[in-house]
């Protein structure tokens, strides 16, 4: 356990004790030294192109970036806080009214900065990601 979520897992961090995780119905599908996987149940809430039907762009950044942050924190071995520096998010193809699966690896860990890939993806078809990310976090360590 991450001494920086002050005595919760990872599942009730990012799932509960996060309100916008919560809202959301982000679920942690796994996570270890580096890596992690988030999933976000379908709503028709999630729908930001009627006509297709399409998932929103900005909740498939932000299930990304989450999930980015959440690879970070799982590889720390002393308390710290994240905030994103930058990000960048190719969509490839629209995501459709399924489960979206996000993962995230890191790429690199440095005093201060954190930088990570991933990958967001319907149940099954992992080689047809919907969106790629590249994500920069500021690691904010106590001094």
């Amino acid at each position: 356990m991450n001494p920086a979520l002050g005595g919760a897992t990872f599942r009730e961090f990012f799932g509960e004790l996060i309100p916008f995780n919560r809202f959301l119905g982000i679920r942690i599908g796994g996570c270890e030294g580096g890596w992690g996987k988030l999933e976000l149940p379908f709503r028709e809430e999630f729908i930001g192109d009627p006509f297709r039907p399409a998932l929103h762009g900005g909740l498939v950044s932000t299930l990304l970036d989450t999930c980015g942050g959440l690879a970070v924190f799982s590889g720390l071995e002393e308390p710290a806080r994240l905030s994103t520096i930058d990000l960048r998010i190719d969509y490839l193809r629209p995501g459709g009214t399924d489960l979206l699966i996000a993962e995230a690896r890191v790429v690199r860990v440095g005093n201060r900065v954190a930088v990570t890939d991933g990958f967001a993806y319907h149940p099954g078809h992992e080689k047809e990601p919907i969106a790629t990310a590249k994500a920069v976090y500021s690691v904010h360590r106590p001094t």
